[in-house]
């Protein structure tokens, strides 16, 4: 009784399974195939948690609703300086940041509206605002008296230049 071996090649076009690599099952088969549509709608669906938000770019006001805003968010932002003083350091950073988004937004569509010969001083004010408000929080945040004090001088200083020149 002759038996006559048939010896398998291995097919060029499939990747090379090492040793140790499980082969696919039937088992893996159907987890795959019951998992894919939860896992496609789940990706598709989903908000994407780190995506661009453009309202920067694409306003929700126009110039007009931006300059009836300015002057009550920026004088909302000086009027932290009495929750400072108090050293109400939680309840500073609320208001700071909810009135320095608010002014953000109305500064940038204005800014924006400019000729563009003004704009760059204008975007190194701004710059040179928010960094302040940005500094007065993390000061807040550590409760360092000296580094609120300067950093709230230069963002009523910036405020002050960039409202003269709006």
């Amino acid at each position: 009784m002759n038996v006559h071996m048939i010896s398998l090649k291995p097919n060029p076009f499939l990747p090379k399974l090492s040793d140790n690599a499980a082969p696919a099952t039937r088992r893996s088969a159907v987890i795959f195939t019951a998992a894919s549509p939860i896992l496609l709608s789940a990706l598709c669906i989903a908000p994407a948690a780190g995506a661009f938000n453009f309202r920067m770019t694409t306003p929700d006001k126009t110039v007009e609703e931006a300059e009836d805003g300015l002057r009550p968010h920026a004088r909302s932002l000086v009027k932290v300086k009495d929750l400072l003083m108090s050293e109400s350091w939680r309840e500073a950073q609320n208001v700071l940041r909810k009135s320095a988004a608010a002014l953000k937004i109305d500064i940038y569509i204005i800014i924006q509206s400019k000729p563009l010969a003004e704009r760059r001083r204008l975007r190194e004010l701004y710059s040179e605002l928010f960094n302040a408000a940005s500094e007065i929080d993390y000061a807040a945040m550590d409760e360092d008296k000296t580094r609120v004090w300067e950093n709230y001088t230069t963002m009523v200083s910036s405020l002050e230049k960039l409202l003269s020149r709006l």
